[in-house]
């Protein structure tokens, strides 16, 4: 492609960037494909002679499109923005064009000179104080344009590390005989459980401890939790160096308290490393800039322009008091690298991880003269006001919550009750590919994080994924309810009925266990569900309970989960329950292979539809299948807690008329009647449970509608029952529960 052509193509290329981004949000906005999707669509090979542009351009719609997520999209809410911007774009192809590496000063000049000034344009926007300024006299502070704030929490972290080797050093006489190695081993970094993962990885590159310290009830780090691990560790003969500060975690968008931390830090001479990735941006906003308050004590601070100033990815753009510790740490000044001005001028290379730079400070200069700060400023507010409007929509439904207050453009919510009602729902919306978001855990709560992140997003965009999100939480509260799971249980056990439906003495079914035989004390004569001995009631695979209550049940509220050494769920993955056959010793794999392939598709979110559905053992039929066609496996339903497996293996028996029951006579496999898993559509519990007296799993479940046992150890002579599936729209029984 000569220069002429470029003209062509380049202009072809600007109306195809121009349509996309105008059309963005008519596009599924979460792909709808597989890892490995493009393998079949692109040649093995490259090329071995060059190809019409016609064909490559072709192919981004072909191979490129269907595999994009479009962070643009106005449906886009997870994670936080990642914004571009006609002007940045248009520096972006400037700079490409150009192609300087602005290492030093000399290597191109306008490229150190423009981030100059450039960096303290905005340094001032949003409110540092001038020792952050380059221009400031005799200070030596200034910015500097990173690619991520993760290299900008690394570049910090590797100075304030060398400045306390080197203090010290110093404290010691600079003696040769002090090992640098046996000082970084016992330094000690801080953030809090809420800092960004980054924070971490850079404790693993500079080799050095990393202690998150647990958040306040507004998921904020304060200082009397910072002064206590401080004296903790220098007790244990460690030395703190670091503090990464979070102005908007990632989480919750949640704000560490700069105002306590800092002094603290100053008193200690540990280097404190401000982290605002998202909400340094809002900053320009006076009305947000007491969230900065404390930033005086900062010695480095860094954001991200690259999120939500529409300048698109990569710049980060950071700030530092004292220059020199950058120098002390990264200067290498080889001889092909010297100019005539070292020393009068910047040179970047010694501010930074690599050698090379990008001329990321002409985007940057494009947007802010095309917008003015007033165009910034009014572009922030539009997304806190709809993040507000959509917080308040929250709010005004009963059967959600905002997980933790809103400050900016982040909301984040969940559906009231168990975490799996919350984790169905966000399933659910991002296979419709009409939205996207994400997850996060806020003091073990299961939350969906919203943000305003597109420039495109409207009032309008806002209320039609607000109904699509109550939609689907419609259906997955109904599915729910239909399945009994996340009702209110009364001491841990529902209504005082045990797993069929009849009532229990005591918390336990009439001093009988799982199978029906006598127990000593409540218990299986001391033996666990898989016949283990236990020590003071208390089984080898389950957690000691308080006041007869699980940590799943205390911790869940009124939504519990009854989890005891008598009955084990069946939502188990097949790890679980092959351990539950191995105890037994119930199952002889040679005879009856495990089919791990029978996990698939054929139950949608609950929804029974697959051919032959349910399974009946000897004293029942299925009643669409004829006896003679009877197949004997135990085939597997999805749960609706958490749509995950609740049983996936075909146990294949001799006997084609009863199964369910595996178990051992004199050696030798057996099978007695217990049932299998699918029945009615509102089954409310099922539970395994293991006996040494019988060595079998037995299985049981109990029908909500007829609260009669349709699953489980069937006793002689009640005749035939018959169970029919119902379809999504209700439920319906042949009338012999």
């Amino acid at each position: 492609m000569d220069v002429e052509e470029y003209r062509q193509r380049g202009k072809e290329m600007v109306d195809y960037i121009a349509d996309y981004l105008q059309t963005v949000k008519l596009r599924r906005v979460y792909p709808d494909v597989q890892p490995g999707y493009m393998v079949d669509m692109i040649p093995k090979e490259a090329p071995m002679q060059g190809e019409k542009w016609e064909d490559i351009f072709g192919d981004i719609e072909r191979v490129i499109m269907p595999g994009i997520t479009h962070w643009q999209s106005p449906h886009m809410h997870a994670y936080f923005p990642a914004l571009n911007s006609c002007p940045s774009l248009l520096g972006d192809m400037l700079a490409d064009a150009i192609g300087c590496l602005g290492f030093t000063w000399a290597s191109s000049p306008a490229c150190t000179e423009l981030e100059v000034i450039v960096m303290d344009w905005l340094a001032k926007m949003i409110g540092l104080p001038p020792c952050f300024y380059h221009s400031t006299s005799g200070s030596q502070g200034g910015g500097v344009l990173q690619g991520t704030a993760s290299e900008a929490t690394l570049v910090a972290m590797l100075a304030a590390r060398a400045q306390t080797i080197a203090r010290i050093k110093h404290e010691c006489g600079n003696s040769d005989d002090i090992d640098e190695g046996g000082i970084i081993s016992r330094l000690v970094a801080y953030c809090s459980d809420q800092a960004h993962s980054s924070v971490e990885k850079a404790g693993i590159m500079t080799m050095v401890k990393v202690r998150f310290i647990p958040s306040d009830e507004n998921l904020s780090l304060r200082g009397n939790d910072l002064r206590k691990a401080l004296k903790e560790d220098k007790e244990n003969g460690l030395i703190p160096f670091y503090l990464c500060a979070t102005l908007g975690t990632t989480g919750a968008c949640a704000f560490d308290n700069m105002l306590e931390l800092g002094p603290i830090c100053e008193e200690e001479d540990i280097w404190m490393h401000i982290d605002a990735a998202y909400a340094g941006t809002a900053f320009m906003c006076p009305e947000f800039r007491y969230l900065l308050n404390g930033i005086h004590f900062a010695q480095s601070f860094a954001f991200n322009p690259s999120k939500w100033m529409m300048v698109h990815f990569d710049c980060t753009a950071m700030w530092v008091k004292n220059s020199a510790a950058l120098h002390r740490t990264f200067n290498v000044n080889p001889l092909y690298l010297k100019h005539d001005k070292s020393g009068l001028a910047i040179d970047y290379m010694h501010w930074q991880i690599p050698l090379s730079r990008r001329f990321r400070s002409l985007k940057l200069w494009f947007v802010i003269r095309s917008f003015g700060i007033e165009g910034l400023q009014s572009h922030i507010r539009k997304g806190v006001r709809l993040a507000k409007m959509f917080e308040e929509w929250v709010q005004c439904e009963p059967d959600f919550e905002v997980a933790a207050p809103r400050l900016l453009g982040l909301v984040v919510f969940r559906l009231k009750g168990p975490d799996e009602l919350t984790e169905a729902l966000l399933k659910s919306l991002n296979q419709t590919g009409k939205v996207y978001m994400v997850p996060a855990s806020l003091k073990n709560n299961y939350v969906i994080r919203f943000t305003v992140t597109s420039t495109h997003t409207t009032e309008e965009s806002l209320l039609a994924d607000w109904n699509l999100i109550r939609e689907k939480a419609g259906k997955v509260k109904a599915h729910f309810e239909e399945s009994g799971i996340g009702e209110p249980m009364e001491n841990g056990v529902e209504n005082g009925l045990d797993a069929i439906g009849q009532p229990m003495e005591n918390g336990l079914e009439n001093g009988l266990d799982a199978i029906g035989q006598p127990m000593e004390n409540g218990l299986e004569n001391g033996l666990d569900a898989i016949g283990q001995p236990m020590e003071n009631g208390v089984d080898g695979i389950n957690p000691p309970m308080e006041n007869d209550v699980d940590e799943e049940t205390r911790t869940g509220g009124k939504y519990s989960k009854q989890t005891t050494g008598i009955f084990k769920s069946l939502s188990t993955d097949v790890d679980m329950l092959k351990q539950d056959f191995q105890h037994s010793e119930s199952i002889q794999t040679s005879e009856k292979q495990i089919d791990e392939n029978s996990i698939h598709g054929d139950c949608i979110h609950g929804d029974f539809r697959s051919k032959g559905a349910h399974f009946i053992d000897g004293k029942h039929k299925a009643d669409h299948l004829p006896e003679d066609e009877f197949v004997n496996k135990m085939k597997h339903q999805k749960s609706r807690r958490s749509n995950k497996m609740i049983h996936s293996k075909s146990l294949d028996t001799e006997d084609k008329k009863k199964v369910g029951m595996i178990g051992k006579s004199n050696g030798k496999p057996t099978v007695e009647n217990c049932g299998v898993l699918k029945l009615c559509y509102h089954v409310n519990l099922m539970e395994s449970c293991a006996s040494e007296k019988l060595n079998a799993i037995c299985i049981r479940a109990n029908c909500e509608e007829c609260q009669k046992s349709v699953l489980g150890k069937c006793g002689k002579g009640k005749g035939e029952q018959a169970a029919s599936l119902a379809d999504h729209k209700g439920v319906r029984h042949n009338g012999k529960c």
